[in-house]
């Protein structure tokens, strides 16, 4: 298995192939992706690549980080392995109540308008 590698502050109009394009002078890549926001279609600016050597994604990472890409400086560095998703956060809403919990609702009384 290959090195991944992050890259980030992508030009907006980068996709796979021009992302392998620009990693592929520094050795074998074995994978580009570009990640796309699913509503849009467009890219997120960032992505990651792999390539067959940590020698190959070393150098890559030391040539290409901060390199000015279509106007942007991009960040390379070493892809950290993705946390696991805990599902945490989004508790139950504590304290909140149904319905029915007394007040509220349109009573009539006199708030101003007609008797």
């Amino acid at each position: 298995m290959g090195k991944k590698i992050y890259v980030g502050n992508l030009p907006y109009s980068s996709n796979d192939q021009s992302l392998e394009s620009l990693f592929a002078q520094f050795g074998t890549v074995q994978s580009a992706k570009v990640i796309i926001d699913r509503e849009s279609g467009r890219s997120k600016g960032f992505g990651f690549i792999e390539m067959s050597s940590d020698e190959e994604a070393q150098n890559a990472i030391a040539q290409l980080n901060e390199k000015e890409v279509e106007g942007r400086n991009i960040k390379v560095n070493e892809a950290k392995p993705q946390e696991p998703r805990t599902g945490g956060g989004g508790g139950g809403g504590g304290g909140r109540g149904g319905f029915n919990r007394g007040g509220g609702g349109f009573k009539g009384g006199g708030r101003g308008g007609r008797p």
